[in-house]
């Protein structure tokens, strides 16, 4: 997921020969580790990929987009916005969004854990998520300088 992710917004060609290895080490996280790894991995892309132009070893950044993820899910029937790991673990509905800034969409994964979910569930969920990752890029923007 976090490969995929990144990849969706990379154009490995304008990297050449070079490799970038990310290793995602979430030092601490309530509930959506693997959203915490993408929002992470993306800022150290995007410094590797810098430092790569900064350097003279590519031409150009090769990211088309930012990358961020979050979670959310349905709990005690309200949607709620990353989870922590006490609403994550009993949550009706569980979902992760990972999307690319300009409200584009990478990868969904949705599961009714307790029940089934509705049409206008999803829309919600996916509001959030929206912005979430909104706020995430913001702050990866920051980080990265």
């Amino acid at each position: 997921m976090i490969g995929r992710s990144l990849r969706s917004v990379t154009d490995l060609a304008a990297l050449g020969e070079n490799q970038i290895t990310l290793d995602c080490d979430v030092v601490q996280a309530d509930g959506g580790t693997r959203t915490a790894a993408i929002t992470g991995a993306y800022v150290a892309l995007a410094l590797a990929c810098k430092h790569l132009v900064e350097e003279g070893v590519i031409e150009a950044d090769p990211l088309s987009a930012q990358v961020s993820a979050v979670s959310c899910g349905i709990f005690e029937d309200n949607p709620v916005l990353d989870l922590d790991y006490a609403e994550d673990s009993s949550a009706m509905v569980d979902a992760n969004f990972v999307m690319a800034s300009g409200d584009r969409l990478i990868e969904i994964q949705g599961t009714g854990e307790e029940r089934a979910f509705s049409r206008q569930e999803f829309d919600q969920l996916l509001d959030l998520a929206q912005a979430g990752c909104a706020s995430l890029f913001e702050a990866q923007l920051q980080a990265i300088g």
